[in-house]
């Protein structure tokens, strides 16, 4: 989709209703897992759930779609690497 100069990307406000009950429904599904399975799966959770929401919110909220690829890429490895250090974090102090 080419945009102009004087007119920006115009989003639907059912996309917008989508990922807020998709985020929603993460943050229930974070919750339910906190609550049922605490030691086990908790921690796992929040270390997958998490990001998808940080990246949904940054897609459709802060507009990352309409940015160039390699932008695009650049934030989502960010997340990984992030992610990937809290995990080590973790670890670390799971086998201390």
């Amino acid at each position: 989709m080419e945009l102009s100069a004087d007119k920006g990307h115009i989003v639907p406000y059912r996309t917008f209703i989508g990922v807020w009950v998709a985020l929603l429904l993460l943050t229930a599904v974070l919750v339910f897992v906190s609550k049922k399975y605490h030691e086990a799966l908790s921690v796992p959770a929040m270390l997958t759930i998490t990001p998808c929401k940080a990246g949904l919110v940054f897609y459709y909220f802060m507009h990352l779609k309409y940015e160039k690829p390699y932008l695009r890429g650049l934030v989502f490895i960010t997340l990984a690497l992030l992610t990937l250090f809290i995990a080590m974090i973790f670890l670390d102090l799971a086998y201390r």
